[in-house]
């Protein structure tokens, strides 16, 4: 019988392994420094003020404050609100932006960087600055929550909007350029059939991110469940911030669930 004949393992390269020992090295560095930066206070932390402020404050949050559930669903349902409008807002406003940032779309390279350019800086403001800021232009009020949501939002959807434009399949837009369509029969035939379901998946995933975001913007004033979080942390009210916290882990469950079985018929 035969012996089978097997192909001789490939020589591992030392440059390789001195790249590999390098990175580890530089990430064990990082660590390193970062641990002892942060100057951690160890004595403060397992001192007898923080135990007996833990076993004071901790089993009250699992004795929730049943009694205020109606108040904190009506903030809930701002929150809801919020995060739809701004992430309804941001989807809309993200399209034009990923069509601009797609290569296969706009073919000017200046104007795709433009387009990434924004986003980018959009990006860079995570939503509790934005609302800070837009709580500051138009005053204490879930509108600056919106505006936080939906500016915020605008700039992953259009990045991943872009993505998908990208992936599109060009064939079907070049048949409908041999027919004589015209750009918006390109648009609504060719290029829209193809992506909208991605546009919406990523949408409603959006949604479900927003919803976690708008839960805390009513700290800096921009409505929501957030601005209860605030009033039962300064009135040591404990019970309050249990019942608040259940509320929102299961109405963010429930939202999950659902975007999800959403997701799945969409894609």
């Amino acid at each position: 019988m035969a012996e089978q004949l097997t192909l001789p393992e490939k020589p591992k390269s030392k440059l390789t392994l001195v790249k590999r020992i390098f990175i580890f090295i530089i990430i064990v560095l990082i660590y390193i420094w970062t641990f002892t930066s942060i100057e951690i206070r160890w004595d403060n932390i397992f001192s007898e003020r923080t135990l007996a402020n833990f076993d004071r404050i901790i089993p009250k949050f699992f004795q929730p404050a049943v009694e205020e559930t109606g108040s904190i669903m009506e903030k809930m349902f701002e929150t809801l609100f919020i995060a739809y409008t701004g992430s309804l807002a941001a989807a809309i406003i993200a399209i034009p932006l990923a069509f601009l940032c797609a290569s296969n779309m706009v073919r000017n390279k200046f104007l795709n960087n433009i387009g990434m350019w924004i986003l980018g800086a959009v990006r860079a403001f995570p939503e509790i600055v934005l609302a800070i800021i837009f709580v500051a232009a138009v005053g204490p009020n879930p509108f600056a929550g919106v505006l936080a949501i939906a500016i915020g939002s605008t700039g992953m959807l259009g990045k991943l909007y872009s993505e998908v434009i990208e992936s599109i399949d060009m064939n079907v837009i070049e048949a409908l350029e041999a027919s004589g369509a015209n750009k918006f029969q390109i648009l609504f035939y060719g290029i829209f059939p193809q992506v909208l379901p991605e546009f919406m998946s990523y949408a409603i995933y959006r949604f479900e991110i927003d919803v976690r975001a708008s839960s805390v913007l009513g700290i800096v004033g921009a409505g929501g469940i957030g601005t209860l979080i605030t009033f039962a942390y300064m009135n040591r009210n404990w019970e309050e911030v249990g019942m608040i916290l259940l509320v929102i882990i299961i109405t963010v469950t429930i939202i999950d669930q659902i975007s999800g079985f959403i997701r799945k018929r969409l894609v």
